[in-house]
């Protein structure tokens, strides 16, 4: 079963997407809204609202007349796409890809995976089991 993403909730994931991954950092300003507009048929108000939210989550802030700017990242070091941890995943699927599993198979078992890894609010770090914070 897959859940429609509203254009709204696309911009926001994908924002933060790039923020966790170090794509964005602060001070970087992100398109204008008739930018994505054009270069993605969302209507304005539709990226504006998105912005409105990063703005209100304290991820990004508007400039008049300068357009908006990142805030603050959501990256850490083991996030990024130079880390180790991305590149074993990277390799991991390249050999699912290898093993012939396609984009809709490989997005099945990372769900399943961090379902069973993240549900219970605990995390197992070599064999030891340590409570995750929930807070930011």
């Amino acid at each position: 079963m897959t859940t429609a993403v509203t254009p709204f909730q696309q911009i926001v994931q994908q924002t933060k997407q790039a923020l966790r991954l170090g794509v964005l950092v602060p001070g970087d300003r992100l398109p204008t809204a008739k930018d994505v507009s054009e270069t993605s048929a969302v209507n304005p108000n539709t990226t504006l609202k998105a912005y409105r939210e990063l703005e209100r989550e304290g991820l990004v802030e508007p400039r008049p007349g300068q357009g908006t700017f990142v805030r603050r990242t959501l990256g850490r070091p083991e996030t990024g796409t130079d880390s180790p941890l991305y590149g074993e995943l990277s390799a991991w699927m390249a050999k699912a890809a290898g093993a012939g599993l396609e984009q809709e198979d490989v997005a099945a078992m990372v769900a399943s995976a961090l379902e069973k890894q993240y549900a219970t609010g605990t995390t197992t770090v070599t064999g030891a089991s340590t409570t995750r914070s929930t807070g930011e």
